[in-house]
């Protein structure tokens, strides 16, 4: 069996914090792969289902961000779960809006929840990193995380973001990070398409003249210059002729 556990803070008055992000990707893989019903369990709420014939468990703690390592514990030790086995999801200020990363095992990075899960459970599980943005002021960070998306952020990316995670699910499960990563990527930013090259202009038939025409086409410049020769060869006699006449004062 695997973990999948959404990190948050329960109650509706967190519901569309930056911080719930975690709770809102749980939420999302339960209702795409139509899980069963959410139940309390374990200090927090708990759904199962099956993905590809891999039996796959969601977890939502109840114990407040601070305290989450207290249920995800509670779980593990219940199911006999080893820790390699468990996908944690959280939101991410070192990461764009929107970007995700995966990692496994490493520090906590100041987020309550993970050090909470470390402290619990070990340190060897993956990491889903959701990227929320970072205010760009640390005293601005505590009322960043705990303030709602805005109607942007839901309509550009963030809805996508939750798609894409709860879609390509799958990957996660059977150990492929790197594809994982790839498909959400280009499902939350489409990848452009290449701008087709502009026609070229048909020319009518019978719009060819000038120079040009002719340098494109050495027969016909080359019977051109025949006819003016030939013309010239022509002329020559009746001239000679006009001029001795002339001379002569004999009449043509």
């Amino acid at each position: 069996m695997f973990l999948v556990v959404g990190l948050g803070n329960p109650g509706s008055g967190y519901a569309g914090n930056r911080h719930n992000i975690g709770f809102m990707a749980a939420d999302e893989i339960v209702r795409r792969h139509s899980f069963g019903p959410w139940r309390r369990k374990f200090q927090g709420q708990v759904a199962e289902g099956d993905i590809d014939g891999i039996k796959v468990m969601v977890l939502k703690p109840e114990t407040f961000m601070n305290l989450s390592g207290q249920s995800v514990g509670e779980v593990l030790r219940f199911y006999k779960i080893p820790i390699e086995d468990v996908i944690v999801l959280h939101d991410e200020l070192d990461l764009p809006p929107g970007k995700l990363r995966v990692k496994r095992a490493g520090g906590h990075g100041g987020h309550n929840g993970l050090r909470s899960i470390d402290a619990h459970c070990g340190k060897n599980y993956r990491r889903v990193r959701l990227g929320i943005g970072h205010p760009g002021d640390k005293a601005l960070v505590h009322g960043h995380v705990l303030g709602d998306f805005s109607k942007s952020e839901q309509n550009s990316w963030l809805t996508a973001l939750l798609d894409g995670v709860a879609q390509e699910l799958p990957r996660l499960i059977k150990g492929d990070d790197s594809a994982f990563m790839s498909k959400v990527a280009n499902l939350v930013s489409p990848p452009k398409s290449k701008a087709e090259k502009p026609a070229k202009p048909v020319q009518a038939k019978g719009e060819k003249g000038g120079a040009k025409d002719n340098a494109q086409n050495p027969a016909a410049e080359k019977t051109t210059r025949k006819g003016d020769a030939d013309g010239q060869k022509e002329d020559a006699p009746t001239t000679m002729a006009a001029a001795l006449a002339k001379a002569f004062g004999l009449k043509k």
